[in-house]
């Protein structure tokens, strides 16, 4: 993901305080959401002899963090791909006269 956000100049490599805010405000609320999950019972654990056994809270893996962490970035970096594809696909339309009215 880093290697596609700085060579294409995605999210981070364009604007890095914007993506820092991001990516902590994503992480966050699923942080938040994963507490909330284990707090009523719904989320658990796993299987520990494939995890380090580190834990951040009761039932809440150090793995965890790091997958919500690629899990945002990689939606960050989708998402700005996308929003350059929309707007080269309509920058087009425009400028062969075709856009919609």
């Amino acid at each position: 993901m880093i290697v596609l956000d700085v060579r294409f100049k995605l999210f981070f490599a364009a604007s890095p305080w914007r993506a820092a805010i991001v990516l902590v405000v994503g992480v966050a609320f699923f942080l938040a959401w994963d507490v909330a999950g284990i707090t009523l019972g719904i989320f658990f654990r796993g299987n520990p002899d494939l995890l380090t056994g580190v834990l951040l809270a009761p039932e809440l893996p150090l793995e965890e963090l790091f997958f919500l962490v690629l899990l945002c970035y990689t939606t960050m970096n989708l998402y700005a791909t996308a929003s350059r594809w929309s707007s080269s696909a309509r920058r087009a339309r425009v400028e062969t006269g075709s856009a919609d009215r």
